[in-house]
């Protein structure tokens, strides 16, 4: 009975330790964070490109000739 409530005891104690833990949850909100800039950055990118591309491509065109 004593070794059972030794393990519940240590048990009690590692998840504690475990909810007192915050750093991996920074962590992960740090990587969605980044996540959510990168798919903000494609999406502009994604979109604009194209305009950006012929505009400059008529302007340096333009320049050559």
């Amino acid at each position: 009975m004593r070794r059972l409530a030794a393990k519940c005891s240590s048990l009690g104690d590692t998840v504690k330790r475990f909810s007192a833990d915050k750093g991996a949850a920074t962590a992960i909100e740090y990587a969605m964070i980044a996540a959510g800039v990168g798919a903000a950055i494609a999406g502009t990118v994604y979109s604009l490109g194209s305009t950006i591309e012929t505009t400059l491509y008529n302007k340096i065109n333009s320049a050559i000739q």
